[in-house]
């Protein structure tokens, strides 16, 4: 089959949670002789390539504006997907992209679309931008050939608030060992990450030495929240926020003020540097309060991390009892006491790290989530 990816930023991966499933289930499908074509932001994807990883890759401009960037891309990015690729399916991801989807079959070439959570319950969009957003969620099963949900609890809501079903499809996490993937293995307690980043060293940081928060510097992902809660334990640990966001420059300039002391703000993190710190941190935090499955808790759990989350219906829904939560409605002071209790008990935290990793190789793997992509393309073709 051809089958095109839009909708995101591109690969490589290098901002969210959208651009690392494309990347993952793209290579994946090309490794199965299908013809994958990524549309990319040229101003959001480091490099120029014709190829990547087995992708071939459309760089078409866009308009550089935090409402009209993402609209503008995956407009053009369908006129040429429609008109000069001529795929058997196109994969759209995020609600605001329905209209295109529908584009897409007026213009004879079936689609599919990832809705991720509601993205109109972000914090960061406000007046006309909400309400694009809330009609987009709504009209999406009538856009699209087919919807997907990345979490059961996604799949109820428009259930029940649209009457529309859609396709469960959740995302994946990598266990980093293939020889433990295959093999079912467990746990590693690996200080240090194998590729020797040295980001440890560079930052300051011992194994085992700090809290990590990974994800969007945005205030739904509650970095705000965390760093609160940090100023209340008694802990020699460091705090680690990795992350950044564009258009958000008023919350992160507020959240690097409010930052203590043992605070670490390092931007963004891929690669090798990623793996490293995921890999070491004391406790992994995903305090966020919107969307779906999220795939910095993945990767948290394939990591082997001890993980501390949001009560968000998602989250919970992700990660069973592989991991602590705290009512988010509480904020900071619920935080704190979880993190507390959790750090004051070792035994605790190595029993989290083992289920985390446990639940991780059951029940989410990028295989997987290829497997169910490629089945639904082909339902789609037929």
């Amino acid at each position: 089959m051809r089958i095109s990816l839009l909708g995101t930023r591109g690969v490589p991966a290098a901002y969210s949670g959208f651009e690392t499933a494309v990347e993952n289930i793209g290579t994946r499908l090309a490794a199965r002789g299908h013809v994958v074509t990524v549309y990319c932001r040229p101003h959001m994807v480091e490099g120029r390539y014709r190829t990547y990883r087995g992708m071939r890759l459309v760089y078409l401009p866009t308009v550089r504006s935090k409402h009209l960037d993402t609209f503008a891309h995956t407009f053009i990015s369908t006129l040429h997907m429609a008109l000069i690729a001529r795929p058997h399916v196109a994969v759209y991801f995020i609600a605001g992209n329905s209209p295109f989807a529908g584009l897409s079959r007026l213009l004879g070439v079936p689609s599919a679309l990832n809705v991720d959570g509601l993205d109109s319950r972000r914090a960061k969009w406000s007046g006309a931008a909400k309400r694009y957003l809330r009609w987009a969620e709504r009209a999406a099963p009538r856009m699209a050939s087919a919807v997907i949900t990345d979490s059961r609890s996604v799949q109820d809501l428009y259930r029940k608030e649209f009457g529309a079903e859609t396709h469960y499809i959740p995302y994946g996490a990598e266990l980093d060992d293939p020889a433990e993937r295959e093999a079912g293995s467990a746990l590693p307690d690996a200080p240090a990450d194998p590729a020797g980043s040295g980001i440890l060293q560079r930052l300051g940081l011992t194994p085992r030495g700090y809290l990590l928060f990974v994800g969007r510097l945005v205030p739904e992902n509650n970095a705000h929240v965390l760093a609160d809660a940090y100023a209340r334990l008694q802990t020699d640990l460091k705090l680690v926020i990795v992350g950044d966001a564009p258009y958000a420059e008023d919350y992160k300039a507020r959240l690097t003020a409010a930052a203590g002391e043992g605070v670490i703000l390092p931007g963004y993190v891929f690669g090798a540097g990623y793996r490293e710190l995921t890999r070491n941190a004391a406790v992994f935090v995903v305090p966020t309060e919107v969307g779906g499955t999220h795939p910095v808790l993945l990767e948290a759990m394939a990591a082997a991390n001890a993980i501390v989350v949001n009560d968000h219906a998602p989250n919970l829904e992700v990660i069973g009892d592989a991991g602590q939560s705290y009512h988010g409605q509480d904020g900071a002071p619920a935080l704190a006491a979880v993190l507390a209790a959790l750090l004051a008990d070792p035994d605790r935290i190595a029993e989290l790290r083992r289920r985390a990793r446990e639940r991780a190789r059951r029940l989410y793997s990028w295989d997987a989530v290829t497997d169910a992509y490629e089945a639904l393309a082909r339902s789609l073709v037929r």
